[in-house]
């Protein structure tokens, strides 16, 4: 057992060498394109810019229900011939990155373009980097694996929640231990981004609510972590506050293009936010949730989210009554405790109101140990959590959300 003091060591002296990456190489931030036919305009552009052959990654779900078509007839009407490849599925593993990368290599292709939620986004980010890399996807999961510039690559996400169009990693499971490995480096930014409303306005309910939380997610982590600074806050903060105000009407009223088109920006902000600032533990352990037991990413977040700020109270308190004040959750004149409090009480109701069942159906306890210790391994040393915690405190944490508590 590793004491908590030695962890803490060990981790802040590897975030020295992260932070100073992330400085000297900062994550580029792609063109954007925001409102009904955004997605249009991209296949536009992506003409304009001289590309003779698209490799559209998708699934098939969206490409069954029409998404894909108006794309790829706009990218054929100017002259760019479009190649789909439909078989990502949610938490992507490295055998279909591995596929999608032979059939952009048949093909003949020389851009790529996502077209759907994280999932495909981030095939689309792995497979474009390996392109031009001569790499297989898993000889990139690390941090700055690929020494060139990626593929072309262009990103229509459908959901609003992942950010995963902006930000500088893209996540890929083992197809054998479901273990995800993070891909991360700027070069996976994309050019140029759609944020759709009109797309968006597809989206179900549950898909609505679970996205939406995961982009919470994102900029609550950012918010709080150690390597939050001026830039990050201001993404930060105004994501949180689209999200307060938007996420509910989105839920309810599919077709508001107004609550749409304020979540698409609300998760791109948090997309921007965590490029500098980095994600925390609800990631580290919602990913191994999501690898054990096949639950959606969003979800697994919005599981997690509740526990870790309350774990991570009163480290963290200044920082939540400031978003509380900054939410208008509570007057500007509410004390620390009392604006802290507030925060965590909306998001509670924000699960309440969005119907998230904050239980993991059959939890193990035998599975305990295992998540814990792939959680430590991609958060201490990663992330720049605001308080460690120890192995205890993982289990414990694991043990309530196992009961729904």
């Amino acid at each position: 057992m590793t004491s908590l003091f030695l962890t803490k060591a060990k981790a802040k002296a590897q975030l020295v060498g992260i932070k100073t990456a992330m400085t000297l190489i900062p994550a580029p931030k792609p063109t954007v394109f925001s409102g009904e036919g955004a997605a249009l305009k991209v296949c536009q552009a992506i003409a304009g810019f001289g590309h003779r052959h698209v490799l559209v990654v998708s699934d098939k779900i969206l490409n069954n229900l029409g998404v894909l078509a108006p794309l790829t007839q706009t990218l054929e009407s100017h002259g760019v011939k479009a190649t789909i490849f439909d078989g990502v599925l949610p938490d992507p593993t490295q055998s279909i990155a591995v596929s999608c990368l032979q059939q952009y290599k048949n093909a003949g292709c020389d851009s790529v373009l996502a077209v759907g939620g994280g999932s495909s986004i981030d095939v689309a980010k792995v497979v474009a980097l390996a392109a031009t890399n001569n790499k297989t996807p898993q000889q990139l999961v690390g941090i700055l694996k690929g020494r060139k510039a990626s593929a072309p690559l262009y990103a229509v996400p459908t959901t609003a929640g992942t950010g995963s169009e902006v930000t500088a990693g893209a996540v890929i499971s083992d197809d054998q231990t479901h273990v995800k490995g993070l891909v991360i480096d700027p070069k996976v930014v994309p050019i140029m981004v759609a944020l759709d409303s009109g797309i968006m306005a597809g989206m179900p309910p549950k898909v609505t609510a679970e996205t939406g939380l995961d982009a919470l997610t994102h900029a609550v982590e950012a918010f709080i972590s150690d390597f939050a600074a001026q830039e990050s806050d201001l993404y930060a903060r105004s994501a949180i506050k689209l999200i307060v105000q938007n996420l509910r009407v989105a839920y309810k009223e599919p077709k508001n293009l107004a609550a749409r088109e304020a979540m698409a920006l609300a998760s791109h902000y948090a997309g921007l936010a965590i490029n500098l600032a980095g994600l925390g533990y609800v990631h580290a352990i919602a990913h191994q949730l999501g690898g054990h037991y096949g639950l959606p990413h969003g979800l697994s977040n919005a599981i997690v989210l509740p526990h870790v700020l309350a774990f991570s109270r009163p480290v963290i308190d200044k920082r939540l009554a400031e978003l509380a004040r900054f939410c208008q959750l509570v007057p500007q004149e509410a004390s620390q405790a009392v604006a802290a409090q507030a925060f965590m009480t909306e998001v509670q109701g924000l699960l309440s109101d969005l119907n998230i069942k904050s239980v993991v159906p059959n939890m193990k306890t035998d599975d305990f140990n295992e998540i814990m210790v792939a959680a430590f391994s991609e958060a201490h040393g990663t992330y720049a959590v605001p308080k460690y915690m120890t192995e205890q405190d993982c289990q414990q944490m694991l043990y309530v959300i196992s009961q729904g508590a």
